[in-house]
């Protein structure tokens, strides 16, 4: 006999079977203005995309077809520009790192900004929308192939708590990012409270690994992750980015003490000047 609860549960859902990651070869320097979606289907055309592909970008060829590109000495001017707030910043003996929020909502370290893999003296800034050109791109490789294909955009992130760096979804089209299993069962049969894996990214970092840092393969073809891709009105990485209200991690400790302090000054002042009317008026009416 079932336990209690379980009838009107299904099992939590099985991962692939095998999974099979391809470099793609032939994408060639990205320049600003080429036609990047064309570039990819040319090159990912000798290894026959089928329904359920998922095809991984690298930001950075996005950000260079679209002329995300700057001279070096205005690095930190970008990162001003490409950022809302700071999170937190440290000085070394090379400079200052800082963590800011990022005007699309991702936190990460001088706003993405990279001088790797970009002609001397230029920096990279991440693409405008990277969600947006996903979807680009996955509409072109879906007309080219007449194939239901699913498109991540990729770049390197370091993480809070964790020594290193890997590659996460900074953007996607037509496929499904998060895989919400709350309410399923585990291998145990006990139920799912709060389990929700990160699909787009897992699939990000899964691709890094073959196209590597240096070898410069900025496509990888994911074939086996077919139950998860999508329709391309399906909500992309921006999705994946964790709200204000739910954010633990919001501000550094430096940063939390400062905005502490001068609510606390703001506050003092406010009493101070309440008192001072207080007296006013006292002092008018005895007069």
């Amino acid at each position: 006999m079932s336990g209690p609860g379980r009838a009107d549960r299904e099992p939590a859902g099985h991962g692939p079977a095998e999974l099979e990651l391809r470099a793609v070869r032939g994408v060639g320097e990205i320049r600003a203005g080429d036609d990047l979606p064309a570039l990819i289907a040319d090159a990912l055309a000798p290894l026959a995309p089928r329904d359920g592909d998922i095809v991984v970008v690298t930001s950075k060829v996005v950000s260079k077809a679209e002329g995300r590109i700057r001279p070096a000495e205005e690095r930190e001017q970008a990162i001003d520009e490409e950022s809302v707030r700071v999170v937190a910043s440290r000085e070394h003996p090379g400079g200052v790192t800082r963590i800011v929020e990022h005007r699309t909502g991702l936190v990460l370290a001088a706003a993405g900004i990279d001088a790797s893999n970009t002609d001397e003296g230029t920096i990279l800034l991440l693409p405008v929308d990277s969600d947006a050109s996903a979807r680009a791109i996955a509409e072109t490789l879906r007309s080219r192939f007449g194939a239901r294909l699913g498109v991540v955009v990729s770049d390197t992130l370091g993480r809070a708590w964790r020594v290193g760096q890997t590659d996460v979804a900074i953007g996607a089209a037509g496929i499904r990012v998060l895989e919400p299993m709350s309410g399923q069962l585990d291998a145990n049969g006990r139920p799912l409270l709060v389990t929700a894996p990160a699909i787009a990214d897992e699939i990000a970092a899964a691709a890094d690994l073959v196209a590597g840092k240096a070898d410069g393969v900025p496509v990888v073809l994911v074939r086996g992750m077919g139950r998860h891709v999508a329709e391309l009105d399906e909500p992309g990485a921006r999705r994946l980015v964790r709200a204000a209200e739910d954010d633990m991690f919001r501000l550094g400790a430096d940063e939390a003490y400062r905005q502490g302090f001068e609510a606390g000054r703001r506050e003092r002042a406010g009493d101070a000047a309440r008192e001072g009317a207080g007296e006013t008026a006292g002092a008018g009416s005895r007069a």
